[in-house]
């Protein structure tokens, strides 16, 4: 009987394997039933760091406004200058206020002067 070769599928399968984890080092790189364990775990990695990167800009938006807002000219609490911008329909997010904090303080210092405006226009009293 003449000798069969089997087909490619499995290997070109185990290529594109090898090829996803040729970055890695040492046997994780190598041996294919390692390849796949580090695949799940880098791509079980990859989906949760992406969620997580979201809330560490957000955390990282959050300190800049309250750094800038906390300055000798305004000082106020973060959370009370976010319920004044809800409160005025003043909508903007946190990404766009911190990079107003950082690159342009003074238009910061605007906004702020018109929160003031609107709280003094509506109680005159106080």
């Amino acid at each position: 009987m003449t000798r069969v070769r089997r087909g490619y599928i499995a290997r070109r399968r185990r290529t594109k394997i090898r090829l996803f984890a040729s970055s890695f080092r040492g046997t994780h790189s190598r041996l294919t039933r390692t390849i796949t364990q580090q695949k799940i775990r880098a791509l079980v990695s990859a989906h949760r760091d992406r969620d997580k990167k979201k809330r560490d800009f957000r955390r990282l938006w959050i300190t800049r406004i309250n750094a800038v807002i906390r300055d000798k000219e305004v000082y106020l609490s973060y959370s009370k200058f976010i319920h004044d911008l809800y409160k005025r329909q003043l909508l903007l997010n946190r990404k766009i206020l911190a990079q107003i904090a950082i690159l342009n303080r003074n238009c910061l210092y605007m906004i702020y002067n018109e929160i003031i405006k609107k709280k003094i226009g509506k109680n005159p009293s106080k």
